[in-house]
């Protein structure tokens, strides 16, 4: 039985394609698991204590979160179970360290393929201005809750849990 082929217009089309420019290959439940994920990361954020005495509300602008839906998704794309294997630790840069805020099973019921560490940054424009937030010594009383914007920026390092490869480290 001979092998069909395509035609040559059809083979200079694939050739001129990258694979993952292909829509086809999108999947839509990681896409649905991804707008719920984002929405989780988002209430995760809402609830942050940046400083051990006050919780801080931390605003994603709507730039970030398609950011990093986009960015998730593209780092699940060749993992096993795709999104839903990954464990998202979440952490927010202050000055030289940073500060874990929360971690995320995407599918508590499966054991995780790879871990992101998505590294958010608070808008620069604003630090002045909230410097003394996490400074012990505030003039806030404990419990008060403060809105805080975040950067369009950000880092997310990706390492597989099942293989001993480098981390993966990508600055958006």
């Amino acid at each position: 039985m001979a092998k069909p082929q395509s035609s040559p217009d059809a083979q200079e089309y694939l050739d001129e394609v990258s694979l993952p420019d292909f829509d086809l290959l999108n999947d839509p439940e990681d896409e649905l698991l991804c707008a719920n994920l984002m929405k989780l990361i988002q209430v995760s954020l809402n609830k942050a204590k940046i400083n051990s005495n006050r919780s801080s509300r931390l605003l994603m602008p709507n730039q970030l979160v398609t950011q990093v839906g986009k960015e998730l998704l593209h780092l699940a794309y060749r993992e096993p179970c795709g999104l839903r294997g990954a464990l998202i630790d979440l952490c927010v840069e202050q000055g030289k360290g940073c500060h874990s805020v929360g971690q995320i099973a995407v599918d508590p019921s499966l054991v995780p393929t790879f871990q992101l560490t998505l590294v958010l940054r608070l808008d620069s424009r604003l630090w002045p201005k909230i410097q003394g937030l996490f400074s012990s010594g505030s003039a806030f009383s404990p419990g008060f809750s403060q809105s805080l914007k975040l950067s369009t920026g950000f880092r997310v390092i990706k390492k597989k849990l099942y293989s001993s490869e480098q981390l993966l480290i990508e600055e958006c």
